[in-house]
């Protein structure tokens, strides 16, 4: 591969997919064009698209494009044309959970970051998410979601069980994943559980513990369990930094936490590992605005602003994209999702607003 070129795989998945990752398009283009670089791009199906025309969520083609790519951008997947809780049925989110298997994806971010302009759009006061920027960092190879499950029928009727299961070389590396972006940032660590009831975390704490005192002992470590975690980020959300945890408990408080922003339209995600990185906004497919052309495509621009720094080390190119959405939303334009009060806002579609940072590239 010559110098400058980049190949990424690219999937747009179900619902508002195309239509966002129509912008991502556009944008790179306009990048390439601008600092000389070459973005070469395959497209593959995922998800409830690929069940639909192959049967399975993560067809052969689409994984073997994955594994050759320089990164992976995912714009969404899902939808209740595919929801089922038959355990033999094909559901989208299971493409999207052996493609992070199959490329060794274990360490998932999330830069939580309150744009000024948008405070008045989070259900929290603006002085409460003032100044907040925060990563969360999940483990995604782990826990409930790859452990034995079953349902079985025995002289108590039908019953079905999840196994969290975590070795120590599983939490070693998130930990130091964790603990080497706070290095970079304000060397704070949050590390979240619920030690005083699991096993799995009890281990997670000790491990956790010893890679901090071994490795680490420059950064500042915090123990909070996931409980409290939940009521502390709309109670003060600016006390964290960084915050670790296990995969269903980053799950849920990275989604918690995107509101801090005023729109899951806001949060970009980067999953990394041992493979080629995968990028995607952290909101779903969202069914019910898909083909209306309103969805927010700000999300899926600011998870390439992070593929572009992250895998690619394109590092002027992703702070003037980054400069670039900062200057539409001072500017005051917005998507549905993100409208202030009648006559303060100028709202815009979802090309339009690629076509506003697109100008200001």
């Amino acid at each position: 591969m010559s110098e400058g070129t980049f190949r990424i795989c690219m999937l747009p998945g179900d619902g508002i997919g195309p239509e966002i990752m129509a912008e991502a398009d556009k944008v790179l283009a306009a990048l390439g064009a601008r600092f000389g670089a070459t973005f070469v791009f395959e497209e593959g199906l995922l998800g409830g698209a690929a069940i639909d025309e192959t049967g399975s969520p993560l067809p052969d083609e689409t994984l073997e494009r994955a594994k050759r790519a320089d990164a992976v951008l995912l714009a969404a997947i899902g939808g209740p044309k595919w929801d089922t809780t038959h355990p033999d049925k094909p559901r989208p989110e299971q493409g999207l959970l052996g493609l992070r298997k199959e490329l060794g994806l274990y360490a998932n971010l999330r830069p939580v970051r309150v744009f000024e302009p948008l405070a008045e759009a989070s259900s929290l006061k603006p002085e409460a998410i003032a100044g907040v920027d925060m990563l969360i960092v999940r483990e995604l190879t782990g826990g409930l979601y790859f452990g034995d499950r079953a349902r079985v029928r025995d002289e108590r009727g039908l019953r079905a069980y999840d196994t969290c299961d975590y070795t120590e070389a599983e939490i070693e590396r998130i930990a130091r994943v964790a603990f080497e972006e706070a290095r970079k940032r304000s060397r704070r660590v949050h590390s979240v559980d619920k030690a005083n009831v699991l096993e799995s975390s009890r281990l997670w704490r000790e491990v956790v513990h010893r890679v901090h005192d071994e490795e680490y002992a420059d950064v500042e470590l915090v123990d909070m369990l996931v409980d409290n975690a939940a009521m502390q980020l709309v109670r003060f959300p600016k006390q964290f930094d960084v915050m670790v945890t296990e995969n269903m408990f980053g799950d849920i408080l990275s989604d918690e936490a995107s509101m801090l922003t005023g729109s899951l339209g806001m949060l970009a995600s980067a999953s990394l590992g041992d493979g080629a990185a995968l990028y995607e906004p952290s909101h779903g497919s969202a069914p019910d605005i898909a083909g209306q052309g309103i969805a927010n495509p700000l999300a899926m621009l600011l998870s390439v602003e992070l593929m572009l720094r992250t895998s690619f080390g394109l590092t002027e190119a992703a702070d003037v994209l980054a400069a670039a959405i900062a200057e539409v939303l001072d500017e005051g334009y917005r998507t549905a999702d993100i409208a202030g009060e009648p006559g303060t806002t100028v709202v815009v579609n979802t090309a339009e607003m690629g076509d506003l940072v697109v100008e200001r590239l």
